[in-house]
């Protein structure tokens, strides 16, 4: 059921967001395992091993831990968003001194303040991650502004038109066919890329993220 899939997918972006923040030293033995994210189109998926042509054009093998999680995203609109929503919004900084929105995923309401706040993401050279809550959308003449919130600060996103707007939706084993896009938030592990949760494309729909 996605209610199952959803929480345990987010855990995977929540660790991938304090992994960001600056942390206080640690024993060697309490560090947790780096995180990486695999952006790509599968090769081949058997088991608990998944196949993948990264965006780089490197092929690696990714092995799905035990009980991980499968979802897939689902085309949404940028009038869709509204005050009060968790959003997850991809973006880089714009020539006014903004940001400018590279993806937003817009959260199902169970899975409000998952990995809350504001960190550097690797979609793109410089871009950041921001999971917050809208507080306001002004629709402009090319798209529109989003003010959100995170830990008692805000931040003003144009989402141009154009930029992909998508939402959490089901998926299922069979989703995972040669072709299909994926983003994969793993641990680095010494045999390669070690998964909890996938996140594919079906419907035409690829994660933007």
């Amino acid at each position: 059921m996605i209610k199952n899939i959803l929480p345990a997918f987010m855990l995977g972006l929540t660790a991938i967001a304090s992994a960001a923040l600056p942390a206080a030293p640690v024993h060697a033995e309490d560090q947790k395992p780096e995180q990486i994210h695999v952006r790509g189109s599968i090769v081949s998926y058997s088991g608990s091993a998944l196949k993948v042509k990264t965006r780089e054009g490197e092929t690696v093998d990714v092995t799905l831990a035990d009980g991980w999680k499968l979802a897939s995203v689902a085309n949404a609109a940028v009038t869709d968003i509204k005050p009060g929503d968790f959003v997850g919004i991809a973006s880089l900084p714009s020539a006014d001194g903004g940001d400018g929105a590279l993806e937003v995923l817009i959260f199902p309401p169970a899975m409000k303040g998952a990995g809350e706040g504001s960190y550097g993401w690797d979609l793109k050279p410089n871009s950041s991650m921001t999971n917050a809550t809208v507080a306001d959308a002004v629709k402009g003449v090319d798209g529109r502004t989003v003010t959100v919130s995170y830990h008692g600060k805000e931040k003003k996103i144009a989402i141009p038109d154009g930029t992909p707007v998508v939402t959490i939706a089901p998926a299922s084993n069979d989703d995972l066919v040669p072709g299909a896009v994926v983003f994969i938030p793993a641990e680095k592990a010494a045999s390669g890329p070690l998964a909890h949760q996938v996140l594919v494309g079906k419907n035409g729909v690829v994660p933007p993220m």
